[in-house]
């Protein structure tokens, strides 16, 4: 039995069970070493399956009856394709899901596409732009601004490095431009839309401001100054 094909049946085997099963016995039943197995539940854990551990003397390993782990069947093109994607997302405000959705692939992935992809992969580099400043807001608190949908007041350095301006901002979206990720909006000091690179954003709040409705054509007709993309 494959890795991927093994650690399918031992969710599926847990999610069925009424009682902890030991590490020893799992080996047992899937004809592998009990440390073998100690790996696969690791490997599941970090991508996310809600495996505990009963500590006892009838402890072992149990999960969550309601849980399933659902079938990814990428070929190792799609596998490349995805993770690398994922990588990109390392300087976005999302590199904290992007990090564990990769453990997730990678947990999964067919044994036989592991080593040429993981080659491929570290065969790869990327080069941002611009280093985040010493002081920068950090990435994950971003994510949490994007999805408020609110006001933000934020401290925003200029391109010099030393001044700086306070903005009061009504988000809008994210935008990648020239190896940087800006968080775009209204911001109220200049009454028109901006982009704001997220490096350079050295203190941000999230003001309980709901902002008034803006017409999505403004944001439209600023992209539409250069060749930008929807992701979706």
């Amino acid at each position: 039995m494959k890795r991927a094909e093994r650690q399918y049946a031992l969710v599926d085997l847990l999610r069925g069970a009424r009682r902890p099963w030991s590490a020893a016995r799992l080996a047992g039943e899937f004809g592998v070493s009990a440390r073998t197995i100690e790996r696969d539940i690791s490997s599941l854990q970090i991508a996310g399956v809600p495996i505990y551990a009963d500590h006892g003397a009838a402890g072992g390993y149990s999960i969550l009856r309601e849980y399933s782990l659902p079938p990814l069947n990428l070929s190792a093109t799609e596998s490349l394709a995805v993770l690398a994607g994922l990588a990109l997302l390392d300087s976005s405000p999302y590199q904290g899901a992007a990090r564990r959705a990769r453990a997730k692939i990678a947990a999964v992935m067919a044994e036989e596409h592991r080593v040429p992809v993981q080659e491929t992969l570290g065969a790869m580099r990327v080069i941002d732009a611009v280093a985040p400043a010493d002081d920068a807001v950090p990435l994950g608190m971003l994510a949490d601004v994007i999805a408020a949908r609110r006001v933000v007041r934020l401290a925003y350095l200029g391109e010099d490095g030393a001044t700086g301006t306070v903005r009061d901002v009504e988000t809008m979206g994210l935008l990648r431009a020239d190896g940087s990720w800006l968080l775009t909006g209204w911001c109220r000091l200049r009454d028109a839309i901006r982009g704001f690179r997220i490096e350079r954003i050295t203190r941000l709040e999230i003001l309980d401001e709901i902002p008034p409705a803006r017409d999505p054509a403004l944001l439209e007709a600023d992209l539409a100054r250069w060749p930008a993309r929807r992701l979706s």
